[in-house]
């Protein structure tokens, strides 16, 4: 496979949309609410998670696949890589747990934090390929 972190971050982002579609379709029929969220916190937390995910790891993906392409570091990479599927894991699993008003769940906001240092990483090493490389 020419580009397998690329290949494997994009699977298991995949794994993860599809396991976070399942629980918000649970979630519909539990509350039988065909649209929107019917005032119910586990199904609104299950739309967030899938929506939030599906939001954020199609760029993501597509950022990882252009430096994967300019042969940048694997293991870095990687790294990356696994630093923003942790966080994105944190922060499913941090909408799903109870929290106070006002405060969110700490696995939440690590992941948001995690997400938004993964997303930076990226956006910088890419430019700086574009610069460094094409300039």
């Amino acid at each position: 496979m020419t580009l397998p972190v690329t290949a494997l971050t994009a699977v298991i982002c995949a794994i993860m949309l599809l396991a976070t579609a399942i629980a918000t379709v649970r979630a519909r029929f539990r509350t039988q609410a065909s649209f929107g969220d019917a005032g119910d916190t586990g199904l609104i937390s299950s739309s967030r998670a899938h929506g939030n995910l599906a939001e954020h790891a199609p760029l993501f993906v597509i950022l990882v696949g252009l430096l994967e392409q300019s042969n940048a570091s694997h293991w870095p990479l990687t790294g990356l890589a696994v630093l923003f599927l942790a966080a994105r894991a944190a922060h499913i699993i941090g909408l799903h747990q109870p929290h106070g008003p006002g405060k969110p769940p700490q696995l939440r906001a690590l992941g948001v934090i995690g997400t938004w240092i993964a997303y930076a990483v990226a956006i910088g090493w890419t430019l700086f390929l574009v610069v460094t490389v094409n300039g």
